[in-house]
């Protein structure tokens, strides 16, 4: 390895501003810890559209399947409808709150 190489190495391990520490706690290079903040009240509602999502609907479509039919609706419509409705939701919600995590919002 040439010296020019070596220089140019320690010049930007010098300049990160990350440090990882092998026990998981990031250190910035200032040598402050970041601060711990949670899920939040927006990923909790994320975690609340997840378990509707995964396990709700699909549970109450397994289990009674006919629930469709007594409401009106056919059975393509519903079954068509039944896994795009949940999925528009996870979708919004999870921008919802991408969008607050990135502007440092609650």
């Amino acid at each position: 390895m040439s010296s020019d190489t070596t220089a140019r190495n320690d010049a930007t391990a010098e300049s990160d501003t990350y440090v990882h520490r092998p026990d998981g706690v990031a250190v910035g290079g200032d040598g402050s810890e970041p601060e711990a903040t949670g899920f939040g009240s927006r990923g909790w509602v994320l975690v609340g559209v997840v378990a509707l999502c995964f396990l709700v609907v699909p549970g109450a479509v397994y289990l009674v399947p006919s629930l469709p039919a007594m409401a009106g609706l056919p059975y393509l419509a519903a079954m068509l409808a039944l896994p795009m409705l949940p999925a528009l939701a996870l979708g919004l919600v999870a921008v919802w709150s991408m969008t607050a995590a990135t502007r440092g919002d609650d």
